[in-house]
């Protein structure tokens, strides 16, 4: 895919704790869509490896759901699953407590 000439490319831009944070407040406008599910989504589609680990510390401190679902049911981690490049997002978000892809059992500590 080919840039357009008066479109200027951003390479290794600095996400602030601010901009990272920023996130957490985005608004779920589908009514069906767990709002949890939506943030993480979002986060986890815009960030770097390093700046989704540092969100999903803001994001359980927050008291936010690693394993919200979305209209089918599935959660962040085990939607991503198959993505080529998703590995490192997995092994954050199950080192934050999000029960791994293919598991039916809630992260530890997690009520059932």
């Amino acid at each position: 895919m080919a840039t357009r000439p008066d479109k200027q490319q951003i390479i290794d831009e600095v996400w602030d704790d601010a901009r990272v944070e920023s996130f957490l407040h985005r608004t779920c406008h589908d009514p069906d869509l767990d709002p949890d599910f939506f943030v993480l989504w979002q986060a986890y589609q815009a960030m770097r490896e390093g700046d989704f680990r540092r969100f999903l510390r803001m994001y359980v401190a927050a008291g936010r759901n690693l394993d919200a679902v979305n209209e089918r049911g599935e959660t962040v981690a085990a939607m991503i699953s198959t993505h080529r490049h998703a590995r490192p997002f997995i092994d954050a978000l199950v080192a934050a407590g999000a029960s791994a892809p293919g598991s039916d059992e809630p992260a530890s500590g997690d009520a059932p």
